[in-house]
């Protein structure tokens, strides 16, 4: 089964995956969030519902913010005889909030899904939204990550690892935290030696902010482009592990990033970071604890090794493009029937 995934109205162009994740390519998308979907079964990803082949009959439509655009594509689909499930583009619990906060904007969700066929949650918290908005087919399926394809393996292997990689960015999303993870991981850097790596996209605010937090010279390393996506996995292969206080709910792709770099993850209660690395993960941890974790990984080098086989162990089980093949081809196979 072949997945059309559909982002109406988005800017995205379309892209075919016939050989499914592909050799990485700083041109094209990667192969990771909903284009994995498509990706995992060699299928494509598209912004126009004409656009989709007509031999793929199963297609995964997106809902954004804009949601007559998810509504208008979903008719269009339906007349074409497509099986239509749906999806959250941006799933995190304090995203999908600020999603549906707009008066009329329920109703609206309510009736997307009493017109699809079945939804797919990229975190377990969205499955009861679901069937409370009348879908009866809502299953929990994680974003899937190339771990299975060895062209997608980042792991360093030329020099030694070194330092530790925050993994959020934004320091005006609160549910992100990224200040208080910056200011924890000070105390780490100045007493082990061992430098923080932090992106800044945000120009001088994001400068002024970085200095106000008064890092010793050289303990800070700062990034302040952004990089295409296999040279990114590349700079965060080269730090000992990735570090955040993420507390949004999300899907989980700082997770999934450091999967692919392999490199431990500590921090962050996404779908991703709960499945690959529940020893590490910040569900029902607070940052004290999420502390003397990394602290741990620092003093322990032989740990980071453990932590990554540990967390590709689990993910070949449930977050492999395989498992993410199986996945969808069981959820899809009752409605194409």
């Amino acid at each position: 089964m072949k997945l059309a995934v559909l982002n109406p109205g988005g800017n995205d162009p379309t892209q075919l995956f016939p050989d499914f994740a592909g050799p990485p390519d700083e041109q094209r998308h990667a192969p990771v969030n909903y284009h994995a979907f498509a990706a995992c079964t060699g299928g494509g990803f598209f912004c126009r519902a004409g656009d989709i082949p007509s031999d793929i009959r199963a297609v995964l439509v997106l809902i954004r913010h804009d949601l007559r655009s998810a509504r208008r594509a979903i008719i269009e689909l339906r007349r074409a005889k497509k099986c239509v499930a749906i999806a959250w583009k941006e799933a995190g619990a304090m995203q999908l909030a600020a999603q549906l906060a707009p008066p009329g904007k329920v109703p609206l969700f309510r009736e997307i899904c009493e017109r699809c066929d079945g939804a797919i949650a990229t975190t377990p918290d969205l499955v009861p939204l679901f069937h409370a908005m009348g879908v009866s087919r809502a299953e929990h399926i994680p974003t899937p990550y190339p771990i299975d394809d060895e062209r997608w393996d980042f792991s360093l292997r030329e020099q030694e690892p070194r330092g530790i990689f925050l993994g959020t960015r934004e320091f005006d999303v609160p549910s992100r935290n990224h200040l208080a993870a910056l200011l924890l991981v000070k105390r780490l850097a100045e007493g082990m030696g061992e430098p923080v790596t932090v992106f800044n996209l945000a120009g001088w605010r994001g400068r002024r902010q970085l200095r106000s937090l008064g890092y010793a010279d050289g303990m800070l390393r700062v990034v302040a482009t952004r990089l295409p996506y296999p040279k990114y996995l590349r700079a965060v292969s080269k730090h000992r592990f990735v570090f955040q206080l993420d507390a949004s709910g999300v899907p989980g792709q700082v997770a999934g990033d450091a999967l692919l770099a392999r490199v431990p993850c500590v921090g962050g209660n996404g779908a991703i970071d709960r499945l690959a690395f529940p020893d590490l993960c910040g569900l029902n941890r607070n940052h004290e604890a999420l502390f003397d974790l990394a602290a741990r990984l620092l003093e322990h080098p032989h740990d980071c090794a453990t932590a990554v086989a540990d967390a590709l162990g689990n993910a070949h089980s449930v977050l492999s493009f395989e498992k993410g093949r199986t996945a969808l081809e069981k959820f899809f196979a009752p409605l194409l029937r």
